[in-house]
């Protein structure tokens, strides 16, 4: 069985992770969540990953604001696709944490999603994706889950063309 983990470098990091979480329920994506950190709790994020690619981890989803170094340091430690989320937590508006999360070096890549909820999100989204290539069932829910968004856009245009 093939599952997510979705990792944050703190509490606070929470109020924009769950949005991820949120599309995982949807998606009936088994996954698990934790708060390590790259710089406070290094080794326990090391004995993490290790473990958790041992019990069939997929995907590593990582939230992570300011220094942003979470994804890279499960990145290094990981041969399974690594997603960042970075986070907006200091005065540059998240710009540092997508600087931190997209700047890696050659041979260690981190996927790097929109700052914020949208990232959250997508970093769901795409994880899905990367399952979903060898899980028909799960492409199928994506597959869905597209038509279902595109009628809803169809279906706002008619209201407003009803409206105006």
């Amino acid at each position: 069985m093939q599952w997510v983990a979705v990792l944050m470098g703190s509490e606070s990091d929470w109020p924009v992770m769950e949005h991820c979480v949120s599309v995982l329920k949807v998606l009936e994506l088994d996954y698990e969540v934790r708060i390590l950190s790259a710089h406070r709790t290094p080794d326990a994020t090391v004995n993490y990953v290790e473990e958790a690619q041992e019990r069939g981890c997929a995907v590593f989803i990582c939230g992570a604001g300011m220094a942003a170094h979470l994804a890279g340091a499960v990145a290094a430690h990981s041969l399974c696709p690594v997603i960042g989320v970075p986070l907006e937590s200091g005065g540059m508006g998240g710009v540092d944490a997508l600087l931190a999360t997209v700047q890696m070096p050659g041979g260690i890549p981190v996927a790097t999603v929109a700052i914020g909820k949208a990232g959250a999100k997508n970093a769901a989204y795409l994880a899905a994706q990367i399952i979903a290539v060898s899980n028909s069932k799960l492409r199928k829910k994506l597959e869905l889950e597209r038509t279902q968004n595109m009628q809803k856009v169809y279906d706002q245009n008619d209201a407003l063309q009803a409206r105006i």
